[in-house]
C-alpha cells in the first residue's frame, strides 16, 4: 500500500444516505479475483445511464470535482454486503479518503486493509463540510493521518463556525497506513524484535 500521512484535495459530495455496496459496485462485476478494472465500474448504475454514456449530473460526472481524492458521503455508508470489492472500486477509480457520519464496520475494515481512509464525523460537521463544497467544488480539505484532523481551508472561519474536526483510527491501523503496510509487512518490520524476543528465550 501507499504511505498515507497527509492529504490535500478537493472533494466529491455525495449526500445520499444508507449507500450499500451493491451500489458501490454490483454484484455483476465480482467475478473477477483480482483488483484491476474494479475503479471503471464504481457506482455503476449511477454513474452511467441505460444506454451506457456517462450521467453528466451525477456528482463524480461534473467536471468540478475532476481530480478530487476525497469522497464525501451521507450517513451509513457501505452498508450491505461484506464484499470486500466495494474498496477496491473505491480506491480503483482514485479516492484516498471517505467522510461519512457513520460507517458499516465491514466496509470500514475492508477500506483500511486496502489503504483506504474512511472519517467517521459528526453529522453535524458533515453538514457543514458538504455545504463548504456545494459553495466553492474547488475549497480545498486537509486531511492529516498523524493528527487525527480533518479541516476545510478557510471556510465558514469569518463566521466563527467550525472549519476543522477530529476523528478516531485503530492505532494499529494508522501505523500501517502512515507505513504502507499491510498485515504481513507489520510482522516484517517487528522480524528483529522478535527474532531478540526468541533468542532470549532459547533454552539450550
Amino acid at each position: 500500500m501507499e504511505k498515507f500521512t497527509k492529504l490535500i484535495s478537493t472533494a466529491v459530495p455525495l449526500p445520499i444516505e444508507n449507500i450499500d455496496t451493491d451500489q458501490i459496485i454490483p454484484a455483476r462485476f465480482l467475478k473477477a479475483t483480482d483488483k484491476k478494472g474494479f475503479g471503471d465500474n464504481v457506482f455503476r448504475d449511477w454513474r452511467f445511464t441505460k444506454d451506457g454514456t456517462l450521467d453528466a449530473d451525477f456528482p463524480i460526472n461534473k467536471p468540478q470535482y475532476a481530480g478530487a481524492k476525497i469522497l464525501v458521503a451521507g450517513d451509513n455508508f457501505g452498508c450491505g454486503s461484506s464484499r470486500e470489492h466495494a474498496a477496491w472500486a473505491i480506491v480503483g477509480y482514485g479516492f484516498k479518503v471517505v467522510i461519512s457520519s457513520f460507517f458499516a464496520d465491514i466496509f470500514k475494515g475492508n477500506a483500511l486493509n486496502n489503504g483506504l481512509l474512511p472519517i467517521q464525523v459528526t453529522p453535524e460537521y458533515l453538514k457543514e463540510l458538504l455545504a463548504g463544497i456545494e459553495a466553492n467544488p474547488e475549497l480545498p480539505i486537509t486531511i492529516d493521518l498523524e493528527n487525527q484532523v480533518v479541516e476545510m481551508a478557510g471556510v465558514y472561519a469569518e463566521q466563527g463556525r467550525s472549519t476543522k474536526a477530529e476523528f478516531d483510527i485503530d492505532p494499529y491501523k494508522k501505523v500501517c497506513m502512515i507505513n504502507g503496510y499491510d498485515d504481513i509487512d507489520f510482522l516484517l518490520s517487528k522480524k528483529a524484535e522478535i527474532e531478540a524476543f526468541e533468542k532470549e528465550r532459547m533454552v539450550f
